[in-house]
């Protein structure tokens, strides 16, 4: 397996290590645990190893025109400092990754792709770019820590200038640390405020002791791929192979406002014309006693099999299990039956997101 630049720090954290994506990862802390490091970062803030994502860049006069093709959002209007999230279509419509675009400027850009998709986004992008367009895969070079929760704006202010800190989300700022050029965005997956650190392996260790230094008396702890996946599931952010994949249409998830069919062209355009959603993303919560995982298959009332859960767990902050699903796009009723171990449970169909922060 591979190790991130923060696995010494991780380890001597107490970190509870398993495989991810072929990294060696924390899946929580011996510590803390699941439910406390979930609820840090919904009241305090904690603190994610996120150095297995990808980072692409793409540089030149014609990168803007290569990436417009490649995504299904238009990127038109985004100003330098700016970062928006989009799908990366294949030729059928399908969903080869979700992925993050960052503009320093009109000939200079970053993709920020999922790490288990990096190597085969590297090839798709690399071989459908137009133009003067260069291509850097920057991933090994690269590391990655996202702090999250309500308090993480403190934190930052305690050792970056305030000039240096983005100010709204899904915007970011380049910045030099102790000597070393970073890069400081404000994004998240954890449906709190939050920032994204990258910077060189080199610094990594260094940059980790910084922000536990500064975040401890926030109350700020180190946090792993189990809060992560629960803090997510409540804030609904799909996850590549779960709620997505190549055969997902790209408008069969609920993610229309990055899907732009105003743009002239993009890869799986045509496609997406020709083929009508057939399913829709909903959100339940459990009715009956049981958490629906992913996979188990949902029925309507009649007994027929409608779909699928693409992700499902308890929810710690509302105290119930929930579940993203992928049922056909006419089912409009309020009820439905997942089937757990053998067993169908009754679930009901709720409003998405599950939890929304208090701004």
């Amino acid at each position: 397996m591979l190790r991130t630049p923060f696995y010494s720090k991780m380890l001597a954290a107490g970190g509870k290590m398993v495989e991810f994506t072929g990294y060696e990862l924390p899946v929580q802390f011996e510590s803390t645990g699941i439910i406390t490091e979930h609820k840090a970062v919904r009241e305090k803030a904690g603190l994610f190893d996120v150095s297995h994502m990808g980072e692409i860049y793409l540089r030149g006069k014609d990168a803007f025109a290569s990436i417009q093709n490649l995504i299904t959002n238009d990127i038109t209007t985004l100003k330098d400092g700016g970062a928006r999230y989009s799908l990366l279509p294949n030729a059928e419509g399908g969903v080869v990754d979700d992925i993050l675009v960052y503009r320093f400027n009109a000939e200079e850009y970053l993709l920020v792709v999922n790490a288990a998709n990096t190597q085969k986004d590297a090839a798709w992008i690399e071989a459908r770019l137009l133009g003067d367009t260069q291509f850097e895969n920057a991933s090994p070079t690269t590391a990655q820590l996202a702090l999250q929760g309500p308090l993480a704006i403190e934190i930052v202010k305690q050792f970056i200038s305030p000039a240096d800190i983005p100010e709204k989300n899904y915007t970011f700022k380049t910045l030099t640390l102790e000597g070393v050029k970073i890069i400081l965005s404000r994004t998240g997956y954890t449906g709190e405020d939050g920032f994204e650190f990258y910077c060189p392996n080199a610094y990594a260790e260094r940059l980790f002791d910084l922000l536990m230094e500064y975040g401890r008396p926030f109350g700020m702890i180190p946090a792993g791929l189990g809060s992560r996946d629960t803090l997510r599931m409540e804030a609904v952010m799909p996850l590549y192979g779960h709620e997505m994949n190549e055969e997902t249409l790209c408008h069969e998830l609920g993610l229309d406002f990055a899907i732009k069919m105003n743009k002239e062209s993009f890869i799986g355009k045509d496609a997406l014309l020709k083929n009508p959603p057939r399913y829709q993303r909903m959100g339940i919560k459990m009715i009956d006693r049981g958490i629906a995982r992913e996979h188990c298959p949902i029925f309507n009332d009649e007994g027929r099999q409608i779909g699928h859960v693409t992700s499902g767990t308890h929810s710690p902050t509302l105290g119930q299990a929930v579940g993203m699903i992928r049922v056909e796009k006419d089912f409009a009723a309020s009820t439905l039956w997942v089937e757990v171990r053998n067993k169908k449970l009754k679930a009901g169909i709720v409003p998405l997101p599950f939890y929304k922060r208090n701004k």
